[in-house]
């Protein structure tokens, strides 16, 4: 990404003091139209997401790849989606504070081949490409394809997000590696205690990541009916866990129909700002 962009980028949402300014109405607009699970949702919970881009983009770098070059709506297309995870964990510097582990975002602009290896059991170790959408690095930068993003609205309704899927990766990678449980706040659920809170969590998400599994495995090996969710969210827990918050954020009505049991689980962390302001 050229410097000159990043500076009118900057520029474009630096407020007095330092501070990160609103976002065009224009830009702001074109982006509610062109994901509609953003426009969404209440006029309330949109100005909070648009306050959040704002900050987001302001302490955020976006790198382009490969000739890529950022603009305007890319970096707050990435923004949005990227706060809706943390919408409503606390104030907007608040609920930011997930995200201070890194600084740099790359932007592909297609999926891109990752070079693997692994040793098996006999001490032979086998390299191949992996294909990667994108990638969440544990104190580092987050890797995000444009072709995914800027589809994302078209993709909603099979619950598909790339972004929402690599935040909450970042989210989940808080207290260590990503397991499928994020860090809890005291008195999660009525625990007494993070053990109890965690043993709470994974009550509920361990036996619907069973379920969905099993219903994988049926679809690839016996031609069973397929699992409306990517079926990657079969590769561990913690992978089942980010798919399926893609799906919560994106398309809530029909994840709340495949997983009752895990909307309530997810509205409990998720919405712990909104409830508390409830109360």
């Amino acid at each position: 990404m050229s410097a000159s962009l990043w500076r009118r980028l900057t520029d474009l949402l630096s407020g007095r003091g330092g501070g990160a300014g609103p976002i065009p109405d224009d830009l702001w607009l074109r982006t509610l139209q062109n994901y509609s699970f953003l426009s969404q949702r209440p006029p309330d919970e949109q100005a909070r997401l648009r306050e959040l881009s704002a900050r987001f983009v302001h302490d955020k770098e976006f790198h382009g790849a490969q000739g890529l070059v950022i603009t305007d709506d890319m970096a707050v297309a990435v923004a949005a989606q990227a706060c809706l995870p943390i919408l409503n964990l606390g104030p907007a510097a608040q609920a930011l504070d997930w995200y201070d582990d890194f600084v740099g975002i790359v932007m592909q602009p297609g999926e891109v081949l990752a070079r693997r290896e692994f040793t098996d059991e006999t001490g032979v170790v086998h390299a191949y490409d992996e294909p990667l959408a994108g990638e969440a690095m544990d104190r580092g930068p987050v890797m995000l394809n444009w072709h995914d993003v800027a589809r994302a609205g078209a993709t909603a309704h099979e619950g598909y997000n790339l972004v929402v899927h690599e935040f909450v990766h970042k989210i989940d990678m808080r207290d260590g590696a990503p397991d499928g449980c994020p860090p809890l706040p005291a008195g999660f659920m009525g625990a007494t205690g993070a053990r109890q809170a965690r043993q709470r969590w994974f009550e509920v998400l361990q036996p619907a990541y069973e379920e969905f599994r099993e219903k994988s495995i049926i679809a690839q090996r016996f031609g069973g009916e397929p699992p409306w969710l990517d079926e990657y969210a079969a590769e561990a827990i913690g992978e089942f866990f980010a798919v399926a918050c893609e799906a919560y954020f994106v398309n809530p009505q029909r994840f709340a129909q495949e997983f009752p049991t895990l909307t309530p689980l997810f509205d409990a962390f998720f919405l712990a700002g909104a409830l508390d302001a409830q109360r």
